[in-house]
């Protein structure tokens, strides 16, 4: 009888022991949660500071796509949300901006109606710096792109400013006294000048623009755009390399 006696008293006193040194942790460790603070639109360095200080750790992370003008190091999401209950250690994810711009291949513009060639550009984050107007002789081509500054297939990064000519029907003499402006992308600026002067054309302002893969002195843009149908009197404006 004192055997059985002193069993049940040991068994009571393990059972004492694992609810105390086991259960007891297990069920309070459970019931600990951490609320996750609101770290938007902060820079990411102190969201992942303040995270830290609430028990989390901060995991960055980019947005799907470039957004242009966003500063790269503002936290723009996080998840979990702020004022969620989550365990201590929880990982938060916390987005940015993506820090380059993607490059991407120049859409074909020509031919597209204005307004198309516009949604185009907006859609793809392209600036459209400047439309000019052309007369056209065929009715088919009004109101269409006769050419874009930067020729389809360039790779360009987003933010980048093109502009256009759209053609505007004219049937009349007048429109007969236009001339088409020459492709001098790629020649050396002497090699372009001449070449818009044999096409009946003046030089215009000249602006150079830092490569240090590019040969100097090289047209990289022209302003009106190659086959734009313009005036006599239209100065031709060129973009050249400068190594300085």
């Amino acid at each position: 009888m004192i055997k059985k006696v002193a069993i049940i008293v040991l068994l009571c006193i393990g059972l004492v022991v694992i609810v105390d040194k086991v259960v007891m942790p297990l069920y309070i460790s459970q019931g600990t949660v951490k609320v996750v603070p609101d770290v938007l639109n902060m820079k990411y360095e102190d969201a992942s500071a303040r995270l830290r200080q609430a028990g989390l750790t901060g995991i960055k992370s980019y947005h799907v796509k470039y957004l242009s003008g966003v500063d790269s190091n503002i936290v723009l999401s996080q998840m979990p949300e702020a004022g969620v209950e989550v365990k201590p250690g929880r990982n938060v994810y916390l987005v940015v901006n993506k820090l380059e711009k993607p490059s991407f291949p120049m859409p074909d513009l020509s031919g597209r109606p204005e307004l198309d060639a516009r949604e185009t550009a907006a859609r793809m984050d392209l600036k459209l710096q400047d439309v000019q107007i052309s007369s056209v002789t065929k009715s088919e081509d009004n109101g269409r792109v006769l050419s874009q500054s930067i020729p389809a297939q360039t790779m360009v990064k987003a933010g980048s400013a093109v502009s256009i000519i759209v053609g505007r029907f004219e049937d009349s003499a007048e429109g007969m006294k236009k001339l088409t402006v020459p492709d001098v992308l790629g020649m050396s600026l002497d090699q372009a000048e001449q070449a818009i002067a044999d096409a009946g054309l003046k030089l215009g302002k000249v602006t150079t623009e830092y490569s240090a893969s590019l040969v100097p002195n090289t047209v990289i843009s022209q302003k009106p755009a190659v086959n734009a149908y313009v005036s006599p009197d239209q100065l031709v404006e060129l973009t050249v390399v400068t190594s300085e």
